[in-house]
């Protein structure tokens, strides 16, 4: 008879990897296996893959390459980053990080999907919070968060967690941040609660008092804190880089070196958006819109006015490019950022370029979002990306993330000047 074993069993984090294998086969049985589960809004999400076991009747998805299906080749956490939605454009989040995403794998007979005999079944739980960590709400003055706390004594790194255009409070990624040893702010700064319900204008100050609270909790250690941000969230990192004291790591995930979409306060300074030309947005033959070309260049005046100071920022930067973003200008962002840095007689910055990579990069094993409905436009956007390449990416770039904090975190970096 033939069971389907992983390990760990029963339950593990999301970005842990799994080791799937099948046991009590026939010597070189063709199989087919399917992943599947459902998100919490009931969309449900699939993949699956043929294969044969080895002569001795078994099969490890470690050694053994997929013959076809959603991925082919050597790819055993394939069922998880191959997954695809029922509903059209729908992306993988984990809105509730307390409850784990259920994941049912089966073993078919044979290479027929609708066709095969059940052979094995088994059902496999992946959390959002490694065992030990804590949760904790933050409504403290006016700042509204989540701190994701790590098990055990002492005090941990703190890091203030920032996502994009689309607001509310994300969580998934603090909450598997915090099991690496992390104390993680996962910051909201529009549509949540009684925050601004669109994002017409950006005050610092809001930010600042982030940085204070984390900074004053016992389970922080100081003397500064890193910065985490993607996408709009990015840009907002590198503004609280170059205007806030007390941050000495800065990782943005395809972020813009000018400040967008909303003017930005901070004591009386203010700093223009980008702004975008829309006519330059191109539909695509599939339908979707590419919004890569719509935003004004930061190098030509007077859109240079946007461009955050980075260079007076304390301490040092790590830039994750996705080659194949469409949703801006990732790369070049990353080059301006290096030649203003050097330029000021600053280090360059840590770059690492991921090819065949979109804009949404999340931690390992989320199906890559190669285009979704975002709520502020209705239509569809293509943000890139080939679905191998990309979830390698993710895979890596969570490694390069939590390095870089270890190293940065981990010593402390002499303040360097004054702010304003």
């Amino acid at each position: 008879m033939a069971t389907l074993s992983l390990e760990p069993a029963g339950r593990s984090c999301w970005d842990e990897p799994l080791s799937i294998s099948v046991r009590g086969l026939a010597p070189e049985q063709p199989v087919t296996l399917r992943a599947a589960l459902r998100d919490e809004k009931g969309a449900l999400f699939r993949a699956h893959a043929r294969y044969r076991a080895d002569p001795h009747g078994e099969l490890d998805l470690a050694r053994a390459p997929a013959l076809g299906g959603s991925f082919a080749g050597l790819e055993p956490m394939g069922l998880l980053w191959a997954m695809e939605p029922d509903r059209p454009f729908w992306r993988l989040i984990k809105r509730d990080v307390q409850t784990p995403f259920v994941v049912e794998l089966e073993v078919l007979d044979g290479h027929e999907l609708d066709d095969g005999r059940l052979l094995a079944r088994a059902v496999h739980e992946r959390h959002f919070m490694a065992p030990g960590v804590r949760r904790v709400p933050v409504r403290e003055g006016r700042v509204r968060a989540t701190l994701f706390l790590p098990p055990g004594k002492g005090r941990f790194p703190g890091i203030i967690d920032l996502f994009g255009s689309g607001g509310g409070l994300c969580e998934y990624r603090a909450s598997l941040l915090a099991g690496h040893g992390f104390a993680v702010l996962a910051l909201a700064y529009f549509r949540f609660e009684d925050l601004p319900e669109y994002l017409s204008d950006v005050h610092l100050e809001y930010f600042e008092e982030a940085v204070a609270f984390l900074l004053q909790h016992p389970k922080v250690k100081g003397p500064n804190v890193g910065l985490l941000g993607f996408s709009k969230g990015g840009d907002l990192c590198l503004s609280m880089a170059a205007f806030l004291r007390n941050i000495t790591a800065t990782v943005l995930i395809n972020a813009c070196v000018a400040n967008t979409i909303a003017p930005l306060y901070y004591k009386g300074l203010s700093v223009p958006d980008l702004g975008c030309d829309l006519t330059k947005q191109k539909t695509m033959e599939s339908g979707l819109l590419d919004l890569g070309d719509i935003w004004n260049n930061p190098l030509e005046k007077p859109h240079d006015q946007s461009l955050i100071p980075l260079e007076r920022a304390q301490g040092p930067f790590l830039f994750i490019v996705g080659l194949d973003d469409h949703n801006w200008k990732s790369e070049s962002y990353a080059h301006i950022a290096c030649a203003r840095l050097q330029a000021h007689g600053k280090g360059r910055p840590q770059i690492i370029y991921y090819p065949e990579t979109g804009h949404y990069i999340d931690p390992p094993f989320f199906p890559p979002s190669r285009a979704s409905v975002p709520a502020v436009l209705g239509e569809a956007v293509f943000y890139g990306g080939e679905a191998r390449a990309h979830s390698r990416a993710q895979v890596d770039a969570w490694q390069q993330i939590q390095t870089f904090f270890q190293k940065c975190l981990n010593r402390e970096i002499p303040e360097k000047r004054s702010k304003i």
